[in-house]
């Protein structure tokens, strides 16, 4: 705040009641307890939005009602330029007021509280680790736990050996590569025995480094090669391929995706020692995973990960994938392009969150 990087100010509600008491609040009808009347909480309102400068205000209301706040929500409220935070008390305030000029209800978990307060400045704090400048290291940020959906992973310090406890070897090393591979697998580890919950909207592609490829089975009528090549660039994959029966189609492929591999066979991308297949098609079969299923199963393999794309089950039928490590993935969206389910798929395991 000296730094000018953001602004608190903090009103006080009973600069706004009424009466000799400053009331704020009544007895709820049908009997109950007390709550903020509607009147007294627009005219705080109205003050508040003086401070807005032609930007429209996001208000925010921490209630037990509310979505369970997570780092996803936080970043979203970063965003907004200005922020009202109304804390409540007793029963909360009045619902005509929540209906018309709430934009969001938060809680901080199923507990509760003399008031809103103490959720104000857990989301005040949140939201002041993103504005660049208030955390020495952005870097630090980026890492935090959830900041990709992820738990953190372990941390030490000195001394090496401490209670009969030592410092993994790696940390040691010298190796920051090492280092690195080190804490985003104990990241994946710690994450799936302590809050798998969280797989489901993390993202995963920093944790499967540069693991991942993609193979994509081609026909001339159903592939729009021109655009494959911006989504592997946009999801960072180290490798495409594309398998193409014919000549006519291989060398096409090769004239207008230079940028990938292009096979006339698996054999050969089929025998590096360790590897995942996850097999991903447009259409329904009974043995397929759930796609949180295929993301704790990437994120638990130690060694390279391929994707293979095909338009239709039968596709992906072959002589050489058995007896390989595979699964298989239903896309959700039925008779779509194959680029489609490529961008969706991509999007599914790889994107942000």
């Amino acid at each position: 705040m000296k730094n000018n990087l953001l602004r608190v100010n903090l009103i006080n509600l009973r600069d706004f009641g009424k009466g000799n008491y400053r009331q704020l609040d009544d007895y709820a009808f049908g009997s109950g307890g007390m709550v903020f009347a509607a009147p007294q909480l627009k005219a705080a309102l109205d003050y508040a939005n003086l401070e807005s400068k032609n930007i429209k205000p996001f208000v925010v209301y921490p209630s037990p009602q509310g979505v369970l706040i997570n780092q996803e929500l936080i970043e979203s409220l970063a965003h907004q330029e200005h922020v009202i935070i109304f804390c409540g008390h007793y029963e909360g305030l009045d619902e005509r007021f929540v209906e018309k000029y709430v934009n969001l209800e938060v809680s901080i978990g199923d507990c509760v509280l003399t008031g809103g307060e103490l959720p104000a400045m857990i989301m005040i704090d949140s939201m002041s680790r993103l504005v660049p400048g208030v955390v020495g290291k952005t870097q630090a940020v980026i890492e935090d736990s959830f900041y990709r959906g992820m738990l953190d992973n372990p941390n030490y310090t000195r001394p090496f050996e401490w209670e009969g406890l030592r410092v993994p070897e790696v940390l040691l090393s010298g190796n920051d590569k090492q280092v690195s591979h080190w804490r985003r697998r104990e990241a994946v580890k710690r994450t799936l025995t302590r809050r798998p919950d969280l797989i489901s909207r993390a993202s995963i592609r920093d944790y499967l480094a540069d693991k991942v490829r993609v193979l994509i089975i081609a026909h001339d009528e159903n592939i729009e090669l021109e655009s494959l090549g911006a989504l592997c660039e946009a999801y960072e994959l180290s490798r495409s391929y594309v398998l193409a029966k014919s000549h006519e189609l291989r060398e096409k492929i090769k004239n207008l995706y230079p940028e990938a591999k292009v096979l006339g066979s698996l054999d050969k991308i089929l025998s590096e020692d360790n590897l995942l297949i996850v097999k991903i098609f447009s259409g329904s079969k009974n043995n397929s995973l759930h796609s949180l299923e295929v993301k704790r199963r990437c994120l638990e393999h130690e060694g390279s990960i391929l994707f293979i794309f095909a338009q239709d089950e039968s596709e992906l039928e072959s002589e050489a994938l058995e007896g390989v490590s595979s699964y298989l993935y239903e896309s959700e969206i039925n008779n779509v392009s194959l680029n489609i389910l490529i961008g969706t798929a991509l999007d599914r395991f790889l994107g942000k969150r």
